[in-house]
């Protein structure tokens, strides 16, 4: 989180807020949330469709 303060402290200082998105990218790599995929069980993947249009479809009317 400190380096996502620092991109909001870094308004209008561009060498900053460059330094400060590298940082914010490097603790994302480390987590897992950016880079190759690291987890491989064959499942499609339905995070970029509608539920209407996936097997889900059901309980999300349900709601």
């Amino acid at each position: 989180m400190s380096a996502r303060r620092a991109i909001r402290d870094a308004k209008g200082d561009c060498e900053a807020m460059a330094a400060a998105r590298h940082r914010v990218d490097t603790a994302k790599k480390g987590l897992g949330e950016r880079g190759p995929v690291w987890w491989h069980d064959d499942a499609p993947d339905y995070n970029r469709h509608l539920a209407k249009n996936s097997p889900y479809m059901e309980w999300f009317a349900a709601l």
